[in-house]
């Protein structure tokens, strides 16, 4: 075959550097491995980018499916930093960023039968690598259960309880799993989700809720005492949201720190 004419190679004269030049909107299958080294299967939806001097007309598309096919198994926080830095040395690039959206599952046990079912949860990864720099952003959405302290404390049989989710957005070390932040999140509510709950399990869960009733505000007070404590998050930003029971609204509140 004749050799083909690379039009992306040719040099600008526009003077302009693209910070962000790339692929979005990649739906990609991937393994995901947990600490404890098992694995599971899931669809990343990615978005791969680099920067672009002002003196080059385009960027290898090929490039960033080519090296997310081969790096899609066992992806860790540390691995994901490191395809960011193999991605930037294969463009020749100064900056790359690889965020991928994924499906997050854990194995859980009721509290009282130890009947398994699996959670899923929202992470979202987002890696950037310079000559100086190598950050990891991960965010986790996690459902919770809370019960007003207010209404418990005014009424004379039960109180108002709801669903919520707590969004938990940290800047972390390598060492930062998704499963660290989501037992972190799940310790700062009234009670965590379960898929699977037997009679024995719902009257237990329905009381660990009741004897600990949380505001919006207790729980991303409570997120951030523990992220504060916690040797891997170097910076968080915490937002609970109440699906109201009760109220034609939801309950909102964040904290941040570090930024």
């Amino acid at each position: 075959m004749p050799p083909l004419e690379d039009t992306q190679s040719q040099p600008d004269a526009r003077d302009v550097r693209i910070p962000r030049v790339g692929i979005r909107g990649l739906r990609y299958p991937v393994t995901l491995q947990h600490p404890d080294g098992s694995t599971f299967p899931a669809t990343a939806t990615a978005a791969l980018t680099a920067d672009l001097p002002a003196t080059e007309r385009g960027t290898h598309m090929s490039r960033f499916v080519a090296l997310l096919h081969e790096r899609r198994d066992g992806l860790t926080p540390a691995g994901l930093l490191a395809m960011t830095d193999a991605l930037r040395d294969r463009l020749g690039a100064q900056e790359a960023q690889i965020v991928l959206h994924l499906p997050w599952f854990l194995e859980k046990r009721a509290p009282v039968t130890g009947h398994p079912g699996f959670l899923d949860y929202q992470v979202t990864w987002d890696a950037t690598v310079t000559p100086s720099l190598q950050r990891l952003l991960t965010t986790v959405v996690v459902p919770i259960a809370t019960v007003c302290p207010c209404s418990k404390a005014i009424s004379d049989r039960g109180a108002h309880n709801q669903r919520g989710a707590l969004t938990l957005t940290v800047i972390g070390t390598p060492q930062l799993w998704p499963d660290d932040l989501i037992r972190l999140a799940e310790r700062s509510a009234s009670c965590e989700l379960y898929s699977v709950l037997k009679r024995p399990d719902e009257k237990a869960v329905t009381e660990q809720a009741y004897d600990n009733p949380v505001f919006v505000e207790d729980v991303v007070r409570n997120a951030a005492v523990l992220s504060r404590s916690h040797p891997a998050i170097l910076a968080f930003r915490i937002e609970a949201e109440n699906f109201e029971s009760i109220h034609h609204h939801n309950a909102y509140a964040m904290v941040e720190e570090g930024w």
